[in-house]
């Protein structure tokens, strides 16, 4: 398969023509419209200097909010309410420090101020969502999504404090699950949120549920 070059018209070549990594497709923008296009699709941006790249790889990392897996320690942690969890307290906040916090086997991010700029403007036109957890009023760990319909797209998260993006984590998949959200995108495998109970699906079967659920 060939890889697509996108230009200014607002669209995306059929999922099923990425590349065998999932990558799509290549430039374009991150204006709203295109963004909201290309989730709908099953399609996210990541980086690759300046240009946004597009994917949507085959199979999916997902979960469904039932199979989420809390371990005894974190059980413990969430008894004790170790931190205080808040939604869309500090949206900016959040996706500055997933910007910048240093990650393990990691040079950089592909967040870069463009994708910032971006997704905190969905976040004002009522898209893009956060979860924080806070430890003596201080941010201690947080994550960001799109929410369309009743399926979330997970972009990224991070944790000053042991535990608190996996607190933040938790708490919000149990919010969702209560607001009737079916399926939590993590789209690309981690074992981290594997131990959380997220696990692979077909990519068709992914979009089956994106067409059932948005």
């Amino acid at each position: 398969m060939p890889l697509y070059a996108l230009d200014n018209r607002l669209w995306f070549p059929p999922v099923d023509h990425a590349l065998e990594d999932g990558l799509l497709a290549m430039g374009g923008d991150l204006n709203t419209e295109r963004l909201l296009l290309a989730y709908k699709k099953g399609i996210f941006p990541w980086y690759d200097g300046d240009t946004p790249l597009w994917w949507c790889p085959d199979p999916r990392f997902v979960l469904f909010p039932h199979e989420l897996k809390v371990s005894k320690s974190m059980q413990q942690l969430l008894k004790r309410k170790a931190f205080t969890f808040t939604t869309n307290k500090a949206f900016a906040q959040v996706i500055h420090n997933c910007k910048n916090v240093l990650r393990d086997g990691q040079d950089g991010t592909w967040i870069t101020n463009d994708v910032e700029k971006a997704y905190t403007e969905l976040h004002k036109k009522g898209f893009a969502h956060s979860a924080e957890v806070w430890q003596n009023s201080e941010l201690a760990g947080g994550l960001y999504g799109i929410r369309l319909g009743n399926i979330f797209f997970g972009e990224s998260m991070f944790s000053h404090v042991n535990n608190a993006s996996k607190f933040a984590f938790i708490n919000y998949v149990q919010q969702l699950k209560n607001e009737g959200v079916a399926l939590i995108d993590c789209q690309v495998y981690t074992e981290h949120l594997e131990s959380l109970g997220a696990r692979m699906i077909p990519r068709s079967s992914f979009i089956d549920l994106l067409n059932k659920y948005i």
